[in-house]
């Protein structure tokens, strides 16, 4: 028999309301983390930089800071989560969110500009913190979908944070930009602060949960889900570098090749958003280990017919069927963690997955700049064709055991 509201235990009484507005905040901040992509570089321009080369590095630098300042964090804010409450943590990145893009559109200087993309990553952390809650307080039997609708939201906030930076500021300004970004944080602080529910923590049983965690927690798995969420960005983001200049080759005329690759972008997230809350309701149902290994190998054989198309229109429509099949991932990697630590753990557990998955995300346009630039962008994606098959096949080596 399901449990229902009443019967529920008091920490998930309230995980709906709970998840919904975790997506709105985790939807909004990570909007705020990615809009000052399109203009980056006219921002550090306006800051009185005026070398081509120096508005460049300047650029990278400040974009770069929030990720890696985030990636050193996200275990620390995990741990603290645990220890004095999620919901105080998400109160926290979303006060400092708001704070640090306001501040951002005040900068005079590119180094200020820089220390406060770094503020940002450290006081942030509101989707990582999100999972963390919506993971912990969701009965385990509907962890695969609320981790699915969470996933869209974060999706759709990488989606629309660049489409809303290249449309607003010519409307409003660039500074007026961080400014409405911030009131809008500001709005999801305080719909965390009024509507979200965090039960009380239980002191009297805290030392002897803590106890009986280290021999919990130290189990294969919780390592074989951080790499598998970090092998899993990694295959996401290595065409990144290459998909412009591949797309190139099938497409004449500048505009027309930045179109398509915005498209082919766009669709591999579309096929995302759609498939999450799918793929996680279907976890729910089969297993989520079942869906991991099998949405991973699907990733590996849709990366080899995309080192060979003749047209543009494959591309889209391969990167689309891929974010199907990444869509529902990432959540079953969170289930699995969570499934498989103790209550007391999953702050801190799901905080090294996110930095895991940050290693992937740098590490991704690394390898595929590399390979590109060595080998050809054809051999970019048959690479990380076989990343992802190993990675399944490792997946799958665990699921067998487990079952045996």
């Amino acid at each position: 028999m399901q449990p229902t509201e009443e019967t529920l235990p008091p920490e998930q009484t309230h995980w709906r309301r709970n998840m919904w507005v975790c997506v709105f905040g985790s939807f909004s901040t990570i909007v705020a983390m990615t809009l000052l992509l399109p203009f980056l570089p006219l921002y550090v321009q306006q800051l009185g930089v005026t070398e081509p080369a120096a508005i460049a590095r300047w650029s990278g630098i400040a974009y770069g800071a929030t990720f890696l300042s985030a990636a050193l964090t996200a275990p620390l804010w995990g741990k603290l989560a645990d220890r004095y409450g999620r919901k105080l943590m998400l109160i926290r990145a979303s006060l400092g969110m708001a704070v640090a893009m306001s501040l951002i559109g005040m900068a005079t200087a590119p180094w200020q500009l820089v220390a406060l993309r770094l503020l940002a990553g450290l006081l942030g952390g509101y989707a990582s913190g999100s999972t963390i809650m919506v993971a912990a307080q969701t009965p385990k039997q509907h962890t695969g979908w609320a981790l699915g609708i969470l996933s869209s939201g974060i999706m759709a906030g990488n989606v629309v944070g660049p489409l809303l930076g290249g449309a607003l500021p010519p409307l409003i300004g660039i500074r007026h930009t961080f400014w409405l970004t911030g009131a809008v944080i500001f709005v999801a602080f305080l719909a965390t602060t009024f509507l979200l529910r965090d039960p009380p923590r239980q002191t009297a049983q805290k030392k002897a949960a803590v106890a009986g965690d280290v021999a919990t927690v130290q189990q294969g798995v919780v390592w074989l889900m951080w790499l598998s969420g970090a092998l899993l960005i990694f295959a996401n983001m290595s065409i990144e570098p290459i998909i412009t200049l591949y797309i190139g080759q099938f497409v004449a005329g500048d505009h027309a090749i930045t179109l398509t690759a915005g498209i082919v972008m766009a669709a591999a997230a579309l096929g995302n958003i759609v498939s999450a809350p799918r793929m996680g309701r279907l976890a729910d149902r089969i297993g989520h280990g079942k869906v991991l290994v099998t949405g991973l190998l699907a990733c590996a054989l849709l990366l080899i017919p995309q080192a060979f198309i003749t047209a543009a229109w494959q591309l889209v429509i391969l990167r689309f069927l891929m974010g199907v099949a990444l869509g529902g991932l990432m959540p079953c990697i969170t289930a699995i963690i969570r499934h498989n630590v103790p209550s007391s753990q999953v702050g801190r557990m799901l905080g090294y997955s996110t930095s895991a998955q940050y290693v992937g995300q740098v590490g991704g346009p690394l390898f595929g700049g590399f390979v590109g630039g060595a080998l050809g962008m054809r051999p970019v994606f048959l690479a990380t064709c076989v990343v992802m098959a190993l990675c399944g096949a490792l997946n799958l080596w665990w699921l067998r055991r487990k079952t045996q």
